[in-house]
């Protein structure tokens, strides 16, 4: 497979990733040059796990079950991962044993590495109140025991409940008083106002309660406040998050704020398992809002509020800052010397990781190579069919009605969400029919459809550069290609003399790239061509399936690298002091110079569009697919 034999790493079993992305959510459009102008037409990049299909599971299933899914699974072979750049001794450890072992800072456009350090309200968020809006001190109106009824509401002790305040004094402004009172104090909670046998009360209901949401649309749009006119449109906040990906989070305060998740806006998603910070922005919501949101949010932070006059947008960051801790390994201190000096020095191969192609039995980039084919009813078969392995029960009813009847309304009613890609195909068919699939296909987000095809190109880039590695090694030769601004070029053998295996590039299949001039190039045809492509005609019928290509470099160098070997006796501790522990002033890990166990904390920093798992991989020679870290687990723990 590679020139060194692997020492694969182990994992906890029930994981459902065994690392998470490293790369930012884009949109792509049709005419791209380079990978990491996130305008590309090439696969869009992503923090976030990238699994369309409803059959991912939960990381509830037991460790028997999830092994057992996993017999099914992908291995890096599968995808065209083999090489290696290093040629030192691989060695084994846990990765992500805890989630806290993986801490990601997402650095932003001016190269700050961004941390959850000040809670505090910027001044301006209480300045320019309107004379006409003073009222009395809110917290006068609320008795102590209404305070404790609706701080219980507010921390989901009784969600699905509601708490009444009658109105002795029945003023507008009494009420508007309460209101006011009530959702500044509670955030989270909402009210209205009822009337019952000629008393007046205002009702406080959880807006994340299923009952309050069936009466409040959480797609309201948001109500008009006074906001001035020096203030910049935009709260841009650091949202510290602990085991929870960015759009749940999202969701989340989406519930609490009654605002549309569109409000929210980004710059790359971030993976859940895993602890993260990044800058996230919202229209016209004050700071002070936000920052009491902090009293009732579970395994969500926010701070370092300030206004700016502009949201953000995916792939403006300038990359992220990872911090590692691979428990209980292996490998010497010369070993894990000689590994993170070639990571610093030399790098990794920029493949794209194994979370780029699903986790079950039918992969990602098959059902992409269908859809460039335009064989649609493959399309519906890959995704719709049974399949061997464990998944939830409900997908298994909902794929064995499909196989049984092919009625698309049948299989539906097996689902009881129908927002996974299989309840949106489905329902896109009983929509417009069995003879209109692309028409019922888009039904499915976009982002979602073009991840199939974005998952083959993948596969593609990755074989090609194990090929490139295989054939020249870590020099440049003449036909390989650079980029000079944003156009491809390829070099001569006398240009290839003053470049750097840092400076070349390999394309993403295409109608807008070129090709290698040497024999690798070539390469991308044949594998096209046994695929049912053809490499010169890759615009499609439909324009979003259109390929227009990309380059990524194949080496990627990370910046910032640094490293420790520590000693602990409990597996039970975090072995990382994160921003949330320092604001709370909770004292950092101490180490034991005789601990029993060892373990190596890795830091260091990547661009867009490159995954820390193959980093990680290149460091300790481990097969990163779950396929083989199930297997391994299995020995493990037993």
């Amino acid at each position: 497979m590679a020139e060194a034999e692997p020492v694969p790493v182990s994992v906890q079993l029930g994981e459902k990733r065994s690392c998470p992305e490293d790369e930012e959510e884009d949109t792509p459009s049709k005419k791209p040059k380079v990978e990491s102008d996130h305008k590309n037409g090439g696969p869009p990049h992503q923090d976030e796990e990238e699994e369309p299909e409803g059959e991912t599971n939960d990381g509830e299933e037991d460790g028997e079950t999830f092994a057992d899914m996993m017999k099914h699974g992908l291995t890096e072979l599968d995808v065209g991962i083999l090489k290696y750049v290093s040629d030192h001794e691989g060695f084994s450890g846990i990765l992500k044993e805890r989630y806290s072992d993986f801490v990601v800072n997402e650095i932003n456009k001016e190269g700050k590495i961004l941390h959850l350090d000040d809670l505090s309200i910027p001044a301006e968020a209480a300045e320019e109140v309107p004379e006409a809006q003073s009222q009395p001190e809110e917290s006068d109106v609320l008795t102590e025991e209404q305070k404790k009824q609706l701080g219980e509401l507010q921390h989901f002790k009784n969600k699905e409940d509601n708490v009444s305040i009658e109105v002795m004094d029945d003023t507008k402004e009494k009420r508007t008083l309460l209101h006011k009172a009530i959702k500044t104090q509670f955030a989270g909670l909402e009210t209205k106002t009822e009337e019952k046998e000629g008393r007046k009360f205002i009702v406080a209901y959880h807006a994340a309660g299923k009952k309050a949401l069936a009466e409040v649309k959480a797609t309201a749009a948001p109500r008009k406040h006074f906001w001035p006119k020096n203030r910049g449109s935009f709260c841009h906040f650091v949202l510290y998050k602990e085991n929870k990906d960015t759009m749940d989070a999202i969701n989340v305060l989406s519930k609490f704020l009654r605002l549309r998740p569109n409000m929210f806006s980004y710059m790359g998603t971030k993976d859940k398992r895993a602890i993260t910070v990044q800058e996230i922005a919202v229209l016209k919501i004050t700071a002070e809002r936000l920052a009491h949101l902090n009293k009732c949010l579970i395994n969500l932070k926010l701070g370092n509020f300030c206004y700016k006059n502009h949201p953000l947008k995916l792939g403006e960051l300038q990359g992220n800052h990872f911090t590692v801790v691979i428990r209980n390994i292996s490998g010497t201190d010369e070993q894990v010397a000689q590994a993170m000096t070639s990571l610093r020095q030399t790098g990794f191969i920029n493949y794209y990781g194994m979370q780029r192609f699903g986790t079950t039995a039918v992969p990602t980039q098959q059902v992409g190579r269908a859809i460039l084919k335009d064989n649609w009813k493959e399309v519906v078969d890959l995704i719709l069919k049974p399949r061997p392995g464990a998944e939830k029960e409900f997908l298994v009813r909902c794929r064995e009605e499909w196989a049984k009847t092919q009625d698309p309304e049948a299989a539906l009613k097996k689902l009881p969400n129908k927002r996974c890609v299989e309840g949106q195909l489905l329902r896109g068919l009983s929509m417009y029919g069995k003879k209109n699939i692309v028409t019922a296909f888009g039904l499915i987000p976009r982002n979602n459809r073009l991840m199939y095809i974005h998952s083959y190109q993948s596969v593609v880039w990755n074989t090609m550069v194990s090929r490139r590695i295989e054939a020249f090694g870590l020099k440049a030769v003449e036909g390989d290609l650079v980029l000079k601004g944003t156009t491809a070029h390829v070099l001569s053998a006398e240009e290839a003399e003053s470049r750097s295996i840092h400076d070349i590039v390999m394309p993403l299949p295409g109608f807008d790239v070129i090709y290698p001039s040497h024999h690798v190039g070539k390469g991308y045809r044949e594998l096209l061509s046994a695929d049912g492509l053809d490499i010169d005609n890759m615009r499609h019928k439909v324009k979003d399936y259109s390929l227009a290509g990309a380059y990524r470099r194949i080496i990627i160098r990370p910046s910032d690298v640094s490293w420790e070997v520590i000693k602990y006796d409990d597996p039970r501790i975090s072995l990382v002091h994160s921003d949330f522990e320092k604001l709370e002033n909770k004292p950092a890990p101490v180490f034991n110079k005789e601990g029993k166990y060892r373990a190596l904390r890795m830091e260091f920093s990547l661009p867009p569009s490159t995954y820390a798992t193959m980093a990680i991989r290149e460091v300790l020679k481990l097969d990163t697919s779950i396929k083989k870290q199930t297997q391994l687990n299995t020995t493990w723990f037993n």
